[in-house]
């Protein structure tokens, strides 16, 4: 006899599979209650935070991002995902690992510190789906990502900016160089990549393939889900999604805004369009707390991440399939 576990079930679920009844107004707040856990054995999918913000350029609080995404996520766990229509939960082994440890008085030592938490969890074969945090966050999980991939990755990069403005230092902490940097180390390749939304100019895309904000309103979601996947194939592809991708209509909740972005519903349907991609890591950055609005930014982060979870449920039943 199966016994419903009714509230907590962050703390109280026994396995790694299933979901439970929760009031949405309460409780252990885990992103979509998935078990809060260490343990990585069998684990599909690890969820964690990493709460920095100090590479920001502008506007700060995007450490609190995490816990406001998980906050966000409480009526996703209560329904069956739209517009998927399956309870993730009872195929694809979700925890929430918690929080990466980060020591903000040393500044130098965050990004050994991040991809020490990242290679923990990916040397279990586990996937990650990460909360910044600044985008930062982002260049030291390609380098554990490329460690466990090979290298270089292909990334499919949502933002309104590209992220790639010089940057020679090697200890600069710096939410806008992370791609000039992971290009130059050889960690993604431009060529296989793609920046999707971008409305901010550079002199130097360094290669990258770039699906802007005007061409998406322009040409559609349709036809921009055609050309991501003809970008990016079947390379093992990492995606980043900074909140700021979406117009500060839909996302003010956000560091550095700028006018003229995505709708969250275009940016869901480009999501859902990728299931075809050889997804092997996530992350969504840049949402702050502090600047948002009756949390529509946190819940547009949410959102996104549950779709994520939506295909990854859905790659690993298709390889199951062929197994």
């Amino acid at each position: 006899m199966t016994t419903t576990i009714m509230g907590d079930g962050a703390i109280r679920r026994t396995s790694l599979y299933g979901s439970c009844t929760e009031n949405t107004y309460a409780g252990v707040l885990s992103f979509m209650r998935r078990t809060y856990s260490r343990d990585l054995t069998d684990v599909d999918v690890a969820i964690s935070g990493i709460p920095l913000d100090l590479a920001t350029t502008f506007r700060p609080g995007a450490r609190l991002g995490p816990a406001a995404v998980r906050a966000a996520s409480v009526q996703l766990a209560e329904l069956m995902p739209f517009p998927w229509g399956f309870d993730p939960f009872q195929e694809l082994a979700v925890i929430d690992y918690g929080d990466c440890w980060i020591d903000a008085h040393n500044p130098l030592s965050i990004p050994a510190a991040i991809v020490g938490h990242a290679r923990t969890i990916l040397a279990s074969k586990a996937k990650m789906l990460t909360f910044g945090g600044d985008h930062f966050i982002t260049y030291p999980l390609l380098k554990a990502h490329a460690e466990r991939y090979g290298k270089p990755l292909s990334l499919i990069h949502f933002d309104a900016h590209c992220d790639t403005w010089p940057d020679d230092n090697p200890d600069s902490l710096n939410h806008g160089t992370m791609f000039y940097k992971a290009v130059k180390e050889g960690l993604i390749d431009p060529a296989t990549s793609v920046q999707i939304g971008l409305r901010t100019w550079n002199d130097d895309f360094m290669g990258f393939n770039v699906i802007n904000a005007p061409w998406v309103h322009t040409n559609g979601v349709e036809t921009s889900i055609e050309a991501i996947l003809s970008i990016v194939g079947t390379r093992p592809a990492y995606l980043t999604f900074d909140i700021d991708c979406l117009d500060p209509a839909f996302a003010p909740g956000t560091g550095t805004p700028v006018a003229g972005g995505l709708s969250s519903a275009q940016a869901l349907a480009i999501i859902r369009g990728m299931g075809p991609v050889n997804l092997i890591g996530a992350d969504i950055v840049e949402v702050s707390p502090p600047y948002d609005q009756s949390e529509i930014t946190a819940l547009a982060a949410a959102h996104i991440a549950c779709d994520l979870l939506c295909i990854l449920r859905n790659q690993k039943i298709a390889r199951s399939a062929t197994d």
